[in-house]
């Protein structure tokens, strides 16, 4: 091999590993570092169809643009819906005008007594942007099936008191309507405030 094919042998090597380092770097820079559940491309959790509180028919793309995060529960919870909600409303607040770019869904496993009425003045509690969504009892089952959510009544004192076991966790989604993270109960808010963020701040 001649000195100017080596050379060129040797340009030819060095673009091709730059290249490949820039690539590489680019793809640590473009990759979501996120602190809880990356659940990114699952086949589970993909969309629902049901009624928001104030009547209308909503899905996933009808909050295209903003980061949504959905949970599962009922208004007669005594402990982890309302400490939820709670903490969710609490990361709207720190998000400060960001929060403009999320939407909490909160799913009702109750459909018997948790009425569209009734879940608007139990959104309000929390937050007024807070959405309530309400299904028949055959909706909410199919989408309960979708997300991977086991309820099941649990009887009460009276058959109008009873309660409901329930999956606790909630699902992100990024602003084009695709699931992206799952976060257990009682998750660090402040690493839910960090990786919703990354979601906001997204270009995709």
């Amino acid at each position: 091999m001649s000195f100017s094919n080596r050379n060129t042998l040797k340009f030819a090597l060095l673009v091709l590993l730059l290249t490949l380092f820039l690539g590489c770097d680019n793809a640590v820079k473009n990759q979501m570092r996120f602190t809880n559940t990356d659940i990114t491309g699952a086949d589970f959790a993909r969309d629902f169809e049901l009624t928001s509180h104030d009547g209308k028919r909503v899905n996933l793309s009808h909050f295209e643009g903003k980061v949504v995060i959905l949970f599962f529960g009922f208004m007669h919870c005594p402990d982890i819906c309302p400490t939820t909600l709670t903490e969710l409303n609490g990361l709207m607040n720190t998000l400060g005008t960001d929060a403009q770019s999320v939407q909490v869904l909160f799913v009702t496993v109750d459909p018997e007594r948790d009425k569209m009425e009734n879940l608007a003045s139990y959104m309000e509690v929390f937050n007024p942007d807070f959405l309530g969504l309400w299904g028949t009892s055959d909706e909410i089952e199919t989408v309960t099936k979708e997300f991977k959510v086991i309820y099941q009544k649990v009887a009460g004192s009276t058959p109008d008191r009873y309660s409901v076991d329930h999956s606790a966790g909630t699902y992100v989604f990024d602003k084009n309507g695709k699931v992206r993270l799952f976060v257990p109960y009682g998750a660090d808010t402040e690493s839910l405030t960090k990786d919703i963020r990354l979601l906001i701040d997204a270009n995709t």
